[in-house]
């Protein structure tokens, strides 16, 4: 694990994939937040410099790691877990996947609102289509923190876990270095 320069505090890294996926959820909650707090601002600033900004970082983190975040699950994770021929499992995953597929079509109905803000073409966003993407969300990030987490740090072997940790870091472009 990597210490954070800054803080102090430590950083997930590759070589702890499953603190990595709980990394991303936190990162997932944080953009979730930001999603409303550009609802109130656009409502009392309007479509604005830092509106604008705040929808680009959005657009930016939803259409990179939010995607690299489905993918380590899809491509990866969800496999590996899937060969363990745990029948709860199997159940979680496919409630799993179907969520994904709620999750991908909030965003597409999000996303062009949010591309209007970048680009100072709309003014506002739909409240009930942003509340419906943070709410999918909160409830899929709860499921997977509470159950698939820990159900893949008990049923995967080391190996298996650092196979998902090069899988993730190759999705990025990054260099696997293990720690351990």
């Amino acid at each position: 694990m990597m210490t954070d320069v800054l803080g102090g505090a430590p950083t997930p890294s590759f070589d702890n994939p499953l603190e990595m996926l709980l990394a991303c959820h936190g990162k997932i909650q944080t953009q979730c937040v930001t999603l409303r707090k550009l609802l109130q601002h656009l409502f009392s600033q309007g479509c604005d410099a830092q509106a604008q900004q705040a929808a680009q970082a959005i657009l930016r983190y939803f259409d990179t790691a939010g995607q690299n975040h489905h993918d380590d699950e899809e491509q990866d994770l969800f496999p590996r877990l899937l060969a363990t021929a745990n029948t709860e499992v199997q159940k979680l995953i496919t409630r799993l996947l179907d969520e994904h597929k709620v999750l991908d079509a909030a965003w597409q109905q999000l996303r062009p609102l949010l591309l209007g803000i970048a680009e100072g073409r709309v003014t506002e966003l739909d409240i009930k289509k942003v509340e419906h993407f943070i709410t999918v969300h909160e409830k899929h990030i709860s499921l997977e923190n509470s159950q698939l987490l820990p159900q893949a740090e008990r049923l995967l072997s080391p190996i298996q876990l650092e196979a998902l940790g090069r899988s993730m870091a190759e999705r990025r472009g990054v260099v696997f270095t293990n720690t351990y």
